[in-house]
């Protein structure tokens, strides 16, 4: 059998004792970088392998983060989780991801795996069939440190990152109006989540900035697919006056505008403009490509990480002061709003 190489044997290269050697592993603040970096090199010359279950049960920690996603056939999500992954490395924990499927059931569900496996923390971006939320609630209550992202509830007391979606939706609004679009519909998302919520709420305060009457026919209440925007254009054009442009609440809907208004052979951008939000991967490959709003994927992952660590490390919750990060979108503009001002 191999010999296996440990703490003492790092010690005994270094000259040092395993106890330092021990925290300059776990990256122990007091541990002077110089250190740190020996302790680590040596490690990695050696081949040492950590034994994570012993680490985990002297100091009671998994190094496991859960993280609950609505769905991983959205871009979007992968970004993130990206963003969450490169943090967590770094800081020495290590990712479980659980897909939700929009579903309640399977969020509290994934909670449950994240409760057996003892993790360290949580992060999670709520589904949209969530609407009671006594789950999360709990999670709050037993002290386990937990961190919305992207779609996020203020009064959970829950800390958070999310992008300004009011500004967002306020951006891609007025987009449109200097494009020359005048009659500007909303394909919105489930209201009862606070960033399809605030992206109305964009889309009509950019109205009025531009003196635009808002008009309740040009809004149709969507739930976040490309079923919903292909349905949303149905919606539009039953009605004696259509939009000349759309502003959808996230990219898969106007996906689903795009594909009805291409079988009704209306041109985009020419006679309607299209614009959605995320910036999805596919918005740049299709024809016409999509003008979009770009949510900051990578940096929200860092920060969410960031944060549950910070939770983590505080270990007492008791007095925390909710935090709350709002990132700033970006206007990505493409083909699908090149429509000239006249």
């Amino acid at each position: 059998m191999a010999y296996k190489i440990t703490i003492a044997d790092i010690a005994r290269e270094l000259n040092t004792t395993p106890a330092t050697v021990s925290r300059a592993l776990s990256n122990h603040p007091g541990i002077s970088d110089k250190t740190k970096k020996s302790v680590h090199e040596t490690a990695s010359q050696l081949n040492y392998k950590r034994n994570r279950i012993a680490s985990s049960l002297r100091s009671g920690k998994s190094h496991l983060i859960g993280v609950i996603i609505p769905s991983a056939e959205i871009n979007f999500f992968g970004s993130v989780v990206h963003g969450i992954e490169s943090v967590a490395n770094t800081q020495g924990y290590n990712v479980l991801l659980y897909q939700s499927n929009e579903s309640r059931e399977y969020e509290e569900k994934g909670l449950e795996s994240f409760l057996s496996a003892r993790v360290d923390g949580i992060l999670v971006s709520i589904a949209k069939d969530t609407i009671d939320y006594s789950h999360l609630k709990e999670i709050k209550a037993r002290g386990i440190p937990i961190v919305f992202f992207d779609r996020a509830n203020d009064d959970l007391g829950i800390d958070s990152v999310v992008i300004d979606d009011y500004k967002g939706a306020f951006m891609a609004t007025e987009h449109l109006i200097t494009k020359g679009y005048r009659r500007i519909a909303h394909i919105s998302g489930p209201q009862h989540l606070k960033n399809f919520y605030d992206r109305l709420r964009g889309y009509m305060g950019a109205l009025q900035a531009n003196k635009i009457k808002a008009d309740p026919s040009l809004i149709y209440h969507g739930n976040v697919s490309i079923q919903s925007g292909k349905e949303g254009v149905q919606h539009f054009w039953a009605r004696p006056e259509p939009p000349d442009a759309i502003f959808a609440t996230e990219d898969f809907t106007a996906l689903g505008a795009i594909s009805e208004l291409k079988e009704r052979k209306i041109k985009i951008p020419e006679e309607v403009g299209i614009i959605g939000f995320a910036n999805e991967l596919f918005g740049e490959h299709i024809t016409p490509r999509l003008s979009t709003v770009d949510q900051q994927t990578i940096q929200m992952g860092k920060s969410a990480l960031n944060l549950l660590v910070d939770l983590i490390e505080k270990k007492e919750m008791t007095g925390h002061r909710q935090q709350k990060i709002v990132l700033e979108p970006l206007l990505i503009c493409r083909d699908s709003t090149e429509k000239q001002k006249k």
